[in-house]
């Protein structure tokens, strides 16, 4: 979405606003679920899942391939600074991997919508639809072949309902408010 105001920029500027926007979005998706678990405890990061709405905004509004940046780059950089530096223990090295696979397919998926989205800003709705039933797809058959059973899985996949039903209209309503806000210049 982006790219339209962009467009006419060269293209080392398109680049350094792009990896702004990039930087921001992992910011907010290792900052995000800090918050909710200090709002919450463990289980409301489970409940909201913020760190997945950043990779959807960038896939959103930046296209897939720095959506998939976004989506690979988030939980990487959180583990090594809330896990490693910080010692908080989330997220677990052993979620990492679905982790990585899911916010990736979120950041591509809703990225491979861009270009009509800067048409329509309201195609951010069906983009974020098919970015989160995708992730949680991956998320499922990633937990599937590493041998978790599909109960416990399906049991987390309704846990984070209400985090999903947020996120399928909010992320939605800032691409559209973006984009209002970035017709008017």
């Amino acid at each position: 979405m982006l790219d339209l105001i962009l467009k006419k920029r060269s293209l080392a500027f398109r680049i350094s606003v792009k990896s702004g926007v990039s930087a921001l979005m992992i910011i907010l998706a290792v900052g995000l679920p800090q918050i909710a678990h200090a709002a919450g405890g463990t289980a409301a990061a489970s409940v909201w899942m913020p760190m997945y709405a950043p990779a959807l905004l960038a896939g959103c509004l930046l296209g897939w391939q720095w959506g998939l940046g976004v989506g690979i780059a988030s939980p990487l950089i959180s583990f090594g600074f809330t896990t490693l530096a910080l010692g908080t223990g989330m997220p677990r090295a052993a979620s990492l991997p679905y982790y990585v696979l899911e916010l990736a397919a979120y950041g591509l998926v809703s990225g491979l919508f861009a270009k009509k989205i800067q048409q329509n800003a309201a195609l951010a709705f069906p983009a974020v639809l098919a970015a989160q039933l995708s992730g949680r797809t991956v998320y499922i058959v990633y937990n599937l072949i590493a041998g978790r059973e599909f109960a416990a899985l399906w049991q987390n996949v309704q846990t984070g309902l209400t985090g999903l039903y947020l996120q399928a209209v909010i992320v939605p309503l800032i691409v559209i408010a973006l984009a209002f806000a970035l017709k008017k210049e």
